[in-house]
């Protein structure tokens, strides 16, 4: 069995490591031209251990963890002057490394590495994938640069805005939902740390705004990524990243500062979204202020909130879908990468039953798209009637 992967994101990256578990032969493509050839994000809320366990090698495994963040033990909800709403006890897991109870923070950075080490010879960096044909026997990819590679399934790991989906089900459409998040970090340094109020270093806060609130959370690692690496998995190169606050504004378009700054837009630059994020707290409590303005501007960034629209079953093929390519969500619940994780584990294990002869090729799609549409379509809606921040 040959599976073809578009796209190597966090869902891509973790099937390719399951699937080579299971014995099966993979080739991931991505478009982007390296692992880091634009920002990945920040700090990544992470709860799906049992199937980020059942894909990666134990050592793999247990870098994740070590790279981790500090373990959260409340989470609070305070106004724009850090007026204290609510606060919550989190009790952590007894055991850290315990799949089953995992529950703590990551850099998005530094986990995708960790999910790409070892795969040099199965990823190609600058494919494409823009169509597909399939038959009883096979299916095609075709690329962007007019080069083609053949399989036996072909996975669109490719995110909300997926070639694959639009050309294999286009009635499953990903819908604006008029909201954006501006994403900015600020290292952690002498000047910063000091305006960090406790129960922001004992987990995750947000801030209500009016229309616009601020999920905010301190990446704090166990254990520096590199040293980690060197006495973990010494073959596994990390990348190194100091310590940040992560903070991302989030409301409707309309709701940020457009008065006075640009208005909000993909088009807009890194130093312009940045002045867009302090116009539109231009009222909150001056720590706050003061935090957002110490931020790495360069690394500012704005993404439109879009979902999915789910869809009732179709009938398997050998072309099936994961993570944001079929359930795409907004990052309100923090459950986007996480059912991607799931996603991966499970058709991983389908595929390689597949593989050794325990059920046909369809069989295993099929009982995995059955399980995945429930679960994942279940998030979505769970997503739509979050409010951001809290």
């Amino acid at each position: 069995m040959r599976v073809l992967i578009a796209g190597a994101g966090i869902g891509g990256l973790c099937l390719a490591q399951g699937l080579i578990r299971e014995g099966v032969d993979v080739a991931v493509y991505e478009r982007d031209t390296a692992l880091d050839s634009r920002g990945q994000g920040y700090r990544l809320h992470l709860d799906a251990g049992s199937a980020l366990h059942s894909c990666l090698t134990p050592d793999l495994y247990e870098l994740c963890v070590a790279t981790a963040g500090r373990p959260s033990t409340s989470i609070t909800v305070v106004t724009k002057r850090l007026r204290r709403l609510k606060q919550f006890a989190v009790d952590g897991p007894a055991d850290p490394f315990d799949p089953v109870t995992l529950s703590t923070s990551v850099n998005r950075q530094t986990f995708r590495e960790i999910l790409a080490a070892r795969l040099d010879d199965v990823i190609e960096y600058g494919r494409t994938c823009t169509r597909f044909e399939q038959d009883r026997d096979g299916v095609r990819a075709e690329f962007e640069d007019g080069s083609k590679a053949e399989g036996d399934i072909l996975v669109a790991a490719d995110g909300a805005g997926s070639a694959i989906r639009r050309q294999y089900l286009p009635h499953a459409q990903v819908t604006g939902t008029g909201s954006l998040c501006v994403y900015g970090r600020t290292p952690l340094t002498p000047r910063s740390r000091p305006l960090i109020p406790d129960y922001l270093w004992r987990g995750f806060t947000a801030v209500a705004g009016a229309g616009v609130g601020m999920a905010t959370g301190v990446l704090d690692f166990r254990e520096e990524p590199a040293a980690a690496a060197a006495r973990i998995a010494p073959d596994v190169r990390l990348s190194a990243v100091p310590g940040y606050l992560m903070w991302a504004l989030t409301g409707p378009a309309g709701r940020f500062a457009g008065a006075v700054s640009p208005a909000p837009s993909p088009a807009l630059t890194a130093p312009e979204l940045h002045q867009l994020a302090l116009d539109t707290i231009r009222r909150w409590h001056r720590d706050v202020r003061t935090l957002v303005e110490l931020a790495a501007i360069e690394e500012t960034t704005l993404v439109p909130i879009r979902t999915s629209v789910p869809v009732d079953p179709w009938p398997p093929t050998r072309v099936t879908l994961t993570g944001d390519a079929i359930h795409a969500m907004s990052p309100a619940r923090g459950s986007g990468a996480n059912t991607a994780l799931r996603d991966a584990a499970l058709l991983a294990a389908e595929l390689g039953t597949a593989a050794s002869g325990g059920k046909t090729v369809l069989s295993a799609i099929a009982d995995y798209e059955r399980e995945m549409t429930s679960y994942g379509f279940a998030a979505v809606r769970a997503n739509q009637q979050a409010r951001w921040g809290y």
